[in-house]
């Protein structure tokens, strides 16, 4: 097992690449079941993530391979409908093999997902759809079985308690494009992935219309093919990087991000006075000292993505006053608190909120890393902290970042990756 060792106090300065999205790759690959032939997706980024849905692919009879930055994906053996619980278990974004699997080979034998250990994520909503399309969902040992003859388009609402479901519209609205007449997807998720493997979906033969809007309408074709594609940046490793600079009091240009897909965090990190400056394929992010609290709430998209909630909690542990941070879509995802608290922070968790009241200087202190983006606020907090921090349990990050620690140290971080001895 790997840990970061950072030696804090260090601004960030340079540029840096942002990759394509991980949320976006992940649907897509699984949609390369729904065509014949062989898709190509560009912009993939290096990712235990990745490599797990590439293992999943293989068990499920298609051939994956890397070459020159391109991962392609053929289909071969098509009577194949099990995804195992010995991978499945290690990532949520696994379940939207549901839908095309159902779709496409008509039986579908998927391991209940795993990932980071977030709150209560539940998969009612994917199932109400492929159910409300016409398969036959059962629960077995930990897996969900289903089967259908052929699915029928339908109106299906996909609104639930803490919003729309990015991962359940994906499901649905892949599973229709097979579908016999046409399927209304309302309350479907805005994101940009949404609208990212729409796109794929249509290079494939799809018709779609609606992505992007709360209303999404497909009509069923008979079959789709094989597409290339480049998935869009990585918003939420662009928007790390932004607070990263932010945090150090830094001066880093962010490249290869699209602004209008954070338009949230934008607001906010402007709000507290960091300097964003738009530049032609990204900004640059200025900082100095003197940062004002804010009320932050994470929200559905167009809102603050909860995927960046622990960063911006790290950010404002260390502005001037009270910010209160709410997460009204997983409410339970505040299992960095504890953390950042030992590093110095003064922060305390009411219900879905938590309650920062910011102090100029974070201390180094040993953490643990719980999930993926409370990684990430980790080690913000390490860079800004004054001392040696070392933050145990980082495989965790990988799951969302390419060699984060190279790519920091490359704009001027102390961030050192060491196998630990557990001997």
């Amino acid at each position: 097992m790997e840990r970061f060792d950072i030696q804090g106090g260090t601004r960030l300065e340079g540029e840096v690449t942002v990759n394509g999205a991980k949320n976006a790759a992940l649907p897509i690959m699984a949609a390369a079941l729904l065509g014949s032939g062989t898709t190509r997706i560009r912009g993939v980024p290096h990712l235990r993530d990745i490599r797990t849905m590439s293992a999943i692919l293989g068990e499920l009879g298609a051939r994956v391979e890397r070459r020159n930055g391109v991962i392609e994906i053929t289909p071969e053996d098509e009577s194949r409908y099990v995804a195992p619980y010995e991978l499945v278990r290690q990532m949520r974004a696994s379940i939207c093999l549901l839908g095309p699997l159902v779709a496409k080979r008509k039986r579908a034998r998927v391991s209940l997902p795993g990932g980071c250990v977030i709150g209560v994520r539940p998969i009612d909503l994917h199932l109400k759809g492929i159910t409300a399309l016409g398969a036959e969902i059962s629960l077995d040992g930990g897996y969900i079985d289903a089967a259908v003859d052929h699915l029928t388009g339908t109106d299906i609402f996909l609104g639930g308690p803490f919003g729309s479901t990015t991962l359940g519209t994906c499901n649905v609205m892949m599973a229709a494009c097979l579908a016999q007449g046409r399927t209304v997807i309302e309350c479907a998720a805005c994101e940009p992935e949404i609208v990212d493997l729409a796109g794929f979906l249509t290079k494939m033969g799809a018709r779609i219309s609606g992505a992007g809007s709360h209303r999404i309408a497909i009509d069923g074709v008979d079959e789709l093919r094989g597409a290339d594609h480049e998935v869009i940046p990585d918003r939420i490793e662009a928007g790390t990087f932004l607070a990263a600079a932010a945090v150090t009091r830094g001066d880093v240009t962010v490249r290869g991000l699209r602004l209008d897909h954070l338009s949230a965090v934008i607001d906010i990190l402007t709000r507290i006075g960091v300097a964003i400056e738009p530049t032609a394929d990204g900004c640059r992010v200025t900082a100095t000292d003197g940062f004002q609290a804010t009320d932050v709430v994470a929200l559905p998209y167009p809102g603050v993505p909860t995927d960046l909630q622990a960063q911006m909690s790290a950010l404002l542990a260390t502005a001037d006053g009270i910010s209160v941070v709410t997460d009204k879509v997983f409410p339970d995802r505040f299992m960095h608190v504890a953390e950042l608290n030992r590093m110095g922070a003064r922060i305390r968790k009411e219900g879905n909120s938590a309650i920062i009241v910011g102090r100029p200087q974070l201390t180094a202190a040993p953490v643990m890393a719980s999930d993926l983006r409370a990684s990430a606020a980790l080690v913000l907090a390490g860079m800004a902290a004054q001392g040696y921090t070392i933050i145990h349990r980082v495989y965790h990050i990988d799951r969302g970042y390419d060699r984060i620690d190279e790519r920091l140290n490359q704009l001027g971080a102390r961030v050192e990756r060491v196998q630990e001895d557990l001997s």
